[in-house]
């Protein structure tokens, strides 16, 4: 059995509502009253987490103007990577208030180190998890780094095959993790709804044996409903004020009212899909009399013979079983009948069983 991860005293696992974690990121714009704002909006919108990045553009890339530092397509063609972090990142001395403010209104905050010291830089605020992006699913490091401080692992798998996937993971083991958390990711900003394979929640779940959730970067909600479906246990996604405030994840990311919804149907999905078991749901006990069962549909006469015209199979269901009709025609009626009567084996004559 797959052993439930524990966050902040939440539990993330078979078994358990999908945990919902709302994603920053450069939705801010730069500005620290947008991110409390954005803090807010996550906590009212039904968000169980909410979740930072911790980088410097300096940390994270090279401040260069060759070809191979130029973005070649999507939705920040032609930008260097160290301007685009230079804009997107959560500036360090934020950090401080944000997560006090999470963590005032009751939500659980975590981050995204991209290097050793934002690991180093976060742990002096005792936070209940890391996160790995998916770019980072190489940088063993990093990954041993998180794991040193012995708390949950999330890890995102966009761009990785299973052999990397493999590798992260046992990073993370040998560097004293316990509990992780796999993400299937698409790393496509925005990613167009036919390329999520999201049957690859099944595969991941088969071959690490791991709670596995969904970070998601299509500008839909129906990917969630899927993915909870499949199993997932966790859904990440990005919020953000308004897509018109032209921020930089913008495209991929959720207005409030939207991520509400994502949040209650994801709840209602995981309601929906109920337990491993074939029986009667309370609702549905109600509705037992609308089945089928035997009814004197003709008057009968003391010793009549059973047939098919003053016998048969119809709703309600206060009547013998259908399956009883083939036995029943061609005997004889052991008393009077009368049209309507819900037929019972013991109008049957004794001497004719």
């Amino acid at each position: 059995m797959v052993e439930p991860v524990t966050i902040n005293g939440h539990k993330i696992g078979k078994g358990y509502p999908p945990y919902i974690v709302a994603e920053i990121s450069a939705n801010h714009n730069g500005e620290l009253s947008q991110a409390i704002t954005l803090i807010n909006k996550a906590k009212k919108a039904g968000a169980q987490a909410v979740k930072l990045q911790t980088y410097t553009p300096e940390t994270i890339t090279l401040n260069h103007r060759s070809p191979d530092f130029v973005i070649q397509s999507g939705l920040w063609k032609g930008q260097t990577l160290y301007d685009l972090y230079q804009k997107a990142h959560t500036p360090w001395h934020w950090h401080e208030e944000l997560i006090n403010h999470a963590k005032a209104i009751g939500l659980t905050v975590f981050s995204s180190p991209f290097d050793e010291t934002a690991v180093d830089f976060l742990e002096s605020f005792d936070l209940p998890a890391y996160k790995i992006a998916s770019p980072e699913i190489v940088d063993l490091n990093l990954i041993t780094r998180c794991a040193e401080t012995r708390k949950p692992l999330i890890i995102s798998t966009g761009m990785a095959n299973l052999e990397e996937i493999n590798e992260a993971l046992s990073a993370a083991y040998e560097g004293g993790a316990k509990e992780i958390v796999l993400l299937h990711c698409v790393s496509a900003y925005p990613t167009p709804l036919e390329e999520s394979n999201l049957s690859a929640i099944t595969t991941l779940k088969e071959k690490f044996d791991i709670p596995v959730g969904l970070s998601d970067h299509t500008s839909s909600t129906l990917t969630t409903l899927v993915a909870v479906g499949l199993g997932a246990v966790l859904i990440e996604k990005h919020i953000t004020l308004s897509r018109e405030n032209n921020g930089l994840d913008d495209a991929f990311s959720l207005e409030p009212a939207e991520f509400k919804k994502l949040s209650t149907d994801a709840q209602l999905a995981f309601s929906a899909l109920g337990k491993l078991e074939v029986n009667l749901s309370k609702t549905e006990n109600e509705m037992l009399f609308a089945r089928r069962s035997l009814y004197v549909v003709a008057d009968i006469r003391k010793g009549e013979v059973f047939t098919k015209e003053n016998v048969r199979s119809i709703r309600p269901s206060h009547g013998a079983h259908p399956k009883h009709l083939k036995s029943i025609l061609g005997k004889c009626a052991e008393r009077n009948l009368c049209k309507g009567q819900a037929f019972n084996l013991d109008m049957i004559k004794s001497d004719k069983i």
